[in-house]
């Protein structure tokens, strides 16, 4: 074989493998911006539910502070009420968000939070039904269970923390 067909197969080999170490490179380079897209989109998501859980717990805690007065004041109680649907409203519409970016160990971490939230609106409910027809034969077993159901609903946002922190990837 000649020097000049020998240097001509050694630079096609040459430029093949550089090619092909680009296209891998490349590809990789891909997927990484990817997943760092998601990871961000999931970021986004998952910190928008938390605040919205926030504010949403905010004006729960103002609800129960309310109905817990010994002669509650039912405008006041009525319009820290409808604060409160106000913001479920908003964290429904960011739990819609969760469940889009996934995965479905957060969002069934997610639907945990929305059950324990649910339990707990209702015993709020219920008190305030009873604080509007004067009753407070089950106030102090309401309250109670009101503290219950705050503990659980604690526990779920916990659990809610945990599981979008490992699927972000900040698990240290």
């Amino acid at each position: 074989m000649d020097s000049g067909l020998a240097a001509l197969l050694g630079s096609a080999v040459g430029s093949a493998a550089t090619l092909g170490a680009a296209l891998v490179s490349g590809r990789a380079q891909a997927r990484s911006q990817h997943a760092q897209w998601t990871r961000q989109h999931r970021r986004d998501a998952y910190a928008g539910y938390l605040g919205a859980l926030h504010d949403r717990d905010i004006a729960m805690d103002a609800v129960l502070a309310a109905l817990r007065a010994p002669e509650p004041d039912l405008a006041d109680v009525e319009d820290r009420t409808r604060r409160f649907v106000t913001l479920a409203r908003e964290v429904h519409r960011a739990c819609e968000v969760v469940v889009l970016e996934g995965p479905v160990a957060v969002v069934h971490v997610a639907e945990r939070v929305t059950h324990a939230s649910g339990a707990l609106s209702q015993v709020v409910r219920r008190m305030a039904e009873n604080a509007r027809a004067g009753d407070t034969t089950s106030r102090a077993e309401d309250s109670a269970l009101a503290a219950e159901r705050e503990r659980e609903l604690y526990q779920a946002v916990r659990d809610f923390r945990l599981a979008a922190r490992s699927t972000i990837g900040g698990t240290d």
